[in-house]
């Protein structure tokens, strides 16, 4: 009994052996398509996009390793996902926020895009039906070639990028747009209550006068804010709204008075901006 049960843990002994050596010799080596997540800002909310980035590798990539005419997972590895925090406009067309695959149809002279419901879907289990959004686009040539494949976020601004896929010599671009003015403008509507408060007056005055809203309301309540607490740099937006407003002898007078705290408080930047001000000012009241 007791050489049974000595063969038996030696077996057990040995068994455990070539486990812990199974897992000291894994080898942990580059990945030839390395993971890649680039997040953006956008709007009121985030586009985020997780994908993987096969590189060229000498191959011919179009036509040859990703034909032409047949679904590709635009990546490599598991599905390239987008993730979208609040509601967009993809080429024209509404997608609601949330996480999508993403999927492609390369041609020659037409790619078909499609942002698909399921996140985890690939060439194997990809589904039409599951589509939450499909549009045409043309690609273009590029001056050089791409050697990883890139999707990019380009051309960013408050409410529209453009998103780029480029491998290769080829580039596709398509649009993204957010709403984000009725939003913001109800924001605005619930926090200006009977409370006196200079900082939220002219954090709306200034986002009236940057996104040419209602002008004559920013002068009201970037007003109120200079009452309650002067700023150089509330003075500057005043002084500025009064400019569009026509109102040049009282914009000089409001940027000169913003030049002065600015100087007082060593902010050149400040000090250019007012004295730049003034002297559009003095040239528009002649």
């Amino acid at each position: 009994m007791k050489a049974l049960l000595a063969k038996y843990s030696a077996a057990a002994l040995i068994a455990v052996g070539i486990v812990s050596i199974a897992r000291a010799q894994q080898l942990n080596t580059p990945q030839l398509s390395p993971a890649a997540k680039v997040t953006q800002a956008f709007g009121l909310g985030e586009v985020t996009v997780s994908y993987s980035r096969p590189a060229m590798r000498g191959r011919v990539i179009f036509g040859d390793l990703v034909p032409y005419g047949a679904l590709w997972r635009t990546g490599a590895n598991a599905a390239t996902r987008f993730t979208f925090t609040d509601e967009v406009i993809i080429a024209g067309k509404p997608l609601p926020k949330g996480e999508y695959s993403l999927f492609t149809i390369p041609g020659q002279t037409s790619w078909t895009i499609i942002f698909n419901k399921n996140p985890n879907a690939g060439t194997w289990n990809y589904k039409q039906e599951e589509d939450a959004l499909r549009f045409e686009v043309k690609p273009e040539t590029l001056p050089t070639p791409v050697e990883s494949f890139t999707i990019n976020f380009a051309e960013v601004k408050a409410t529209r990028m453009v998103v780029e896929l480029m491998w290769e010599k080829t580039i596709v671009r398509f649009p993204i747009e957010t709403e984000v003015d009725s939003k913001v403008m109800a924001q605005i509507e619930r926090m200006l209550d009977p409370k006196r408060d200079a900082g939220l007056y002219y954090q709306i005055a200034s986002y009236l006068y940057e996104n040419d809203k209602d002008i004559v309301r920013a002068y009201d309540l970037i007003t109120k804010s200079v009452e309650l607490q002067p700023q150089y740099w509330t003075l500057h937006l005043k002084a500025k709204i009064e400019h569009r407003l026509g109102k040049y002898k009282e914009a000089i007078a409001t940027a000169e008075r913003s030049l002065s705290m600015a100087r007082e408080a060593n902010n050149n930047d400040y000090v250019r901006l007012n004295e730049k001000l003034i002297a559009e000012a003095k040239k528009s009241s002649k």
